[in-house]
């Protein structure tokens, strides 16, 4: 636990000229050091000042207030990795080494603009989802609370559906029993079993849970990205990279007999997807940005040293030239955090797993079934030897790491909603809750594997396709939500800037489209619902089809005008609010 070096009462130091010193805005060496781990900076919360109802702070309507306290130094970016290489480590196993080879190995490079406009997406998304977090200590979901208690709900029975299928270890368990013989591979449900167990003990290795996943994913997360660069040249797959520029700008090309839900789901998982990324500003704040290190972290109550530290209620700061400069520092680290981490590790590691499925599945081939039988039965045969052992290296590590941070993503997010809509007020400590949470989860994963293991049902793949397509409808109103959320109940020096508030936009309709053409797939193809039919081109859809493409052009047009109307509002609205604001703040 490190204490704040900031106050209520402290004087701002400035240079000689006037302005607010360096050393007011960026924390010391060894201040940034501190946050290598995670910072929890604490407060007696009641005793803060609470913030005005005026137009310099968070709108909190009837769902509580306020108090005040002062923005952090910042620190450097490489004291502040770990979010970004959770959420990378969670997106490994599912677009990155399976549902976007699959597609290039069937529809060639064509697809690749979807990819890598996918990802570049999903950076604004993932950053709009930490910024209440970093300005009010508050998570998203109690964001989401102050617009509809039914939100918060809402995202944790979706986040049940997508990822209450323990496909990424059930895939692991296949992938291992093929590449060590420990067990037939037909018997895969053995390690899957294994992998629950082992994320389950992981837990209990430090008194911080964050700390615990953080560490572990930014291991793995050196082990795919050091492993994929070498492959990409052992398996002489860099010829493939030559036909990557005309893909990258093929936009639009969508071939007629793509799987629609397999499509989607790849959309989703350019990234981590879904439930998952509404993790990430949950994950900010334990790790401490911005006020959020003024909230308390999830302690190990098995472990006798973890004293518990306190969730508390919604912060604010006043926006003084020292503090306006403080948080633009902060959303600046905090962006490159992400983008260095998150969107470089994910373009190096999918392309290369591209390359290779490109090469080496034949091109009369198809394997969209099968994401995890194509490196196992087409793939890996063809490499041989050391080539074979890394490659079956990376993709064991990359859904061991996803199913690790899934049942991290999932156990946070859900014990966040309880906590912050019902718990806090009930007296829960959120710890035990966590653990509770956590423990249930691994066993209803195990319960499922064990089942399939039993019946022989499906195969792991059938997991990962169904929490694909639901991650991919998820996304569409949370996008919503979020750049609403962040310009209605935001004051003018935290709110995005336009270019942001455009690129979720974007991210609203582009998800929004995909998710009805598969909800339009699902009722006429699955259902028999034919009526509702709808058609890429829109024109040619049945009535129901119609119906489906008029909401999602009121959800479009609703989301542009709240969040146009309210950057407007606040236009002028705070002295000084340009220290901290841009096209892209």
């Amino acid at each position: 636990m490190t204490d704040t070096d900031d106050t209520r009462s402290s004087e701002t130091r400035t240079e000689s000229d006037g302005g607010v010193a360096r050393g007011d805005i960026y924390a010391s060496e060894e201040q940034g050091k501190a946050y290598r781990d995670s910072v929890y900076n604490e407060v007696d919360y009641e005793s803060l000042e609470e913030a005005p109802e005026m137009g310099s702070y968070p709108k909190k309507d009837d769902k509580g207030g306020f108090r005040l306290v002062d923005m952090p130094k910042a620190p450097k970016v490489n004291h502040i990795v770990g979010p970004s290489a959770i959420m990378l480590g969670a997106a490994l196993g599912s677009g990155e080494t399976m549902f976007w080879p699959a597609i290039i190995a069937n529809e060639g490079w064509a697809l690749y603009w979807a990819f890598w406009v996918g990802v570049l997406t999903q950076f604004f998304i993932n950053t709009e989802l930490q910024r209440w977090s970093m300005a009010t200590g508050e998570s998203i979901f109690r964001g989401f609370d102050r617009l509809s208690r039914f939100w918060p709900w809402f995202f944790l029975v979706a986040g049940l559906l997508q990822l209450g299928w323990p496909g990424w270890a059930a895939s692991g368990g296949q992938v291992f029993a093929a590449w060590t013989g420990v067990v037939p591979e037909s018997q895969w449900w053995v390690i899957g079993l294994a992998t629950m167990v082992i994320i389950w003990l992981s837990y209990q290795a430090g008194p911080v849970m964050y700390n615990v996943i953080e560490k572990a994913q930014l291991a793995m997360m050196f082990i795919a990205i050091g492993g994929a660069i070498v492959l990409i040249f052992l398996v002489d797959s860099t010829g493939q990279l030559a036909r990557i520029p005309a893909g990258a700008v093929s936009f639009g090309t969508l071939p007629d007999d793509v799987g629609i839900a397999t499509f989607l789901g790849g959309l989703a998982y350019a990234g981590a997807g879904g439930y998952v990324n509404l993790s990430q500003g949950v994950w900010s704040r334990e790790k401490g940005y911005g006020v959020g290190s003024y909230q308390g972290r999830v302690k190990n109550p098995l472990r006798g040293d973890a004293e518990p530290e306190e969730v508390h209620g919604g912060l604010a700061f006043e926006p003084t030239e020292t503090n306006l400069k403080r948080w633009r520092a902060w959303w600046k680290v905090s962006q490159q955090e992400h983008f260095l981490t998150f969107v470089i590790g994910l373009l190096i590691i999918a392309t290369v797993a591209m390359t290779i499925a490109a090469k080496y599945v034949p091109a009369n081939q198809t394997v969209s079934t099968d994401a995890v039988a194509m490196w196992i039965d087409v793939i890996i045969p063809q490499l041989g030897g050391a080539n074979a052992f890394l490659m079956y290296l990376v993709v064991f590590i990359a859904l061991f790491s996803t199913q690790y941070a899934i049942v991290e993503a999932f156990t946070r997010n859900s014990v966040d909603i309880i906590y912050q809509v019902y718990g806090r007020q009930h007296g829960m400590d959120v710890s035990r809750v966590f653990l509770g949470a956590l423990t249930v989860f691994v066993l209803w994963g195990m319960a499922i594997i064990g089942a399939n293991a039993i019946t022989q049902i499906t195969t792991p793949w059938v997991f990962l396709v169904i929490g694909a397509a639901m991650a991919g409808v998820m996304m569409w109103p949370y996008n919503a939500l979020t750049i609403i959320l962040n310009t209605t109940r935001m004051p003018e020096h935290t709110q995005p800037g336009w270019g942001r508030v455009f690129a979720m936009w974007w991210a609203t309709g582009f998800f929004g489209f995909f998710s009805v053409l598969l909800i339009g797939d699902v009722l006429s193809s699955r259902l028999g619902l034919s009526a509702f039919s709808t058609e890429v081109a829109i024109m040619g859809s049945g009535v129901g089809g119609y119906v489906l493409w008029l909401l999602a052009l009121v959800v479009q047009v609703y989301t542009m005008y709240r969040s146009a109307r309210a950057k407007l509002d606040a236009n002028d609205t705070v002295e000084g609010a340009e220290e901290a604001s841009g096209f892209l703040a």
